[in-house]
Parts: C-alpha cells; structure tokens; sequence
C-alpha cells in the first residue's frame, strides 16, 4: 500500500467517522460541528483527486455559507445547548434500511460500471478557461444551471436564517414588556 492509498483511507475515514457523528450526536450544535468536519474532509477528498478549484467551491459553498449560516441559526434561536428528542424506533429502522438500501445500490453502480478502471493518472481537465467555460455555458455540457441553483440554495439558506432569527418569542411577557404599578400610574401627567 502506498502513501496515496494511506491518505485516501484517512480521508475516507475523516469523512464516515464526521458524518455518522453529525447523524448520531445529540447536541445539535455538535451535529453541526460534525457536519462541518464531514464537509472538510470532502474538500480534502478533492484536493487529493487534485482538483483544487472544486475543493475551493465546495470549502466556500457548503463550508463557508451553510454550515456557518446553520451554526447562527442554532446560536440566535437559542437552542445550542439542548439536546435533540429521540426519534421512535420506527425512524430509527426506517433510516437503517435506507442506508444500507443506498450502500447497496452505490456497491451495484460502482461495480457493474467499473467504476475504478482508470486509464489516466490525472482524468480531469482542471484548467481555469475549461472551468469558466463550462460553469457558463448554456451548451449540453454547460453548468449555468447548477451554478445558479448554488446561488439560490445559497440564498434560501440566508432567508431561513433570518426567518429563524426573527421569529417571535413563544414567551408572552417578554423582557421589553414594561410593567406599571398603580402609584407610577397615578403619578405621571399628561
């Protein structure tokens, strides 16, 4: 095994270890914080397959807009220390049989297309004209789509945060209620 393997193994690790530890934890905030790692790691997968501006999109998009948007809305609605309700047991199987039902059905493509045939050391062209070209373009092989669903993803999120953000109290007396006894209302003149 070489040093490559070691490091894609390591990443791989980073990245299902982060991941089911966002699934399972029951700390909210520290949901996010895995999912942060999770995130990350990916990034990493993409620097090793040496594709940086990838990695750079997804450190910026997903690390530095989503996460970091998920991680305020947890801190101004105020529930970053409590603990997430267990879900019944039916959800619990539900999610179980949907993940080995995706583990099985990803193990079918990658081997009945031979997914890890490579005839390249470097399949990717990676040149910043190819990228610029092909994120604009509205051709058949053109990302315009997928670029602009970014941005709006992008932007639902930003709205959630501030829909969450302003959301009223639940509390009926909140702290800008301001109370008067009888001898201050007695007291004040017109």
């Amino acid at each position: 095994m070489n040093i490559s393997a070691i490091i894609f193994y390591a990443i791989s690790a980073l990245i299902l270890g982060a991941g089911i530890l966002a699934v399972t934890s029951v700390k909210i905030f520290r949901s996010a914080i895995w999912l942060l790692f999770s995130l990350v790691g990916i990034a990493a997968l993409y620097f090793w397959m040496q594709v940086e501006f990838i990695a750079a999109i997804q450190i910026v998009v997903y690390v530095g807009g989503i996460v970091v948007l998920i991680i305020f809305s947890i801190f101004l609605t105020q529930h970053s220390g409590k603990e997430m309700p267990n879900p019944p047991k039916s959800k619990m199987i539900f999610s179980a049989l949907a993940s080995l039902f995706g583990i099985a059905f990803t193990y079918n493509l990658i081997y009945r297309y031979d997914a890890f045939a490579m005839n390249s050391s470097k399949p990717f062209n990676t040149s910043m004209n190819e990228i610029g070209t092909q994120m604009l373009s509205t051709t058949n092989y053109g990302y315009i789509l997928p670029f602009e669903l970014v941005s709006m993803l992008l932007l639902a999120a930003m709205v959630g945060c501030i829909v969450i953000a302003m959301r009223p109290s639940t509390n009926p007396i909140s702290s800008a209620t301001i109370t008067l006894t009888g001898s201050e209302i007695l007291n004040t003149k017109d």
